[in-house]
C-alpha cells in the first residue's frame, strides 16, 4: 500500500469485499477480514472493520437484534449508501433463515 490513493480507498474496498464474502459464507468473511487486516493494519481500527466484526458476532449468535443495532449505530454516524442498503439486508435475511432452520 505505497500509493496514497490506494490507502484512501482501501478501507472502503475491504469493507465491501468482506460483506460480499459474508453473503457467501461467514467463515469466508472472517478469513477475508483477517487477511485485509494483515494487508492494511489501519483497517483494523476503522469503523467499517468494527462493523463487519460486530455483524459476524451477531451472525454467530444468531442475534438479529444485535445485527440491526450494529447497522443502526453505523448508519447514525455515516449514512449507508445504496449498495450497503442492498447488501446488509441480504446478510440479515440469512440470519433469520438460519434461525428458523433451528426451530
Amino acid at each position: 500500500m505505497d500509493s496514497t490513493l490506494l490507502k484512501y480507498s482501501a478501507k472502503d474496498h475491504f469493507f465491501k469485499a468482506a460483506l460480499c464474502h459474508f453473503c457467501v459464507d461467514m467463515l469466508n468473511a472472517k478469513l477475508a477480514v483477517q487477511k485485509y487486516e494483515e494487508m492494511f493494519p489501519a483497517f483494523s481500527d476503522s469503523r467499517e472493520c468494527k462493523l463487519v466484526k460486530k455483524l459476524l458476532d451477531a451472525y454467530e449468535e444468531q442475534n438479529v437484534d444485535a445485527y440491526t443495532d450494529s447497522v443502526k449505530e453505523f448508519d447514525s454516524i455515516s449514512r449507508l449508501d445504496q449498495w450497503l442498503t442492498t447488501m446488509l439486508p441480504r446478510i440479515k435475511k440469512t440470519i433469520q433463515e438460519d434461525e428458523s432452520d433451528l426451530r
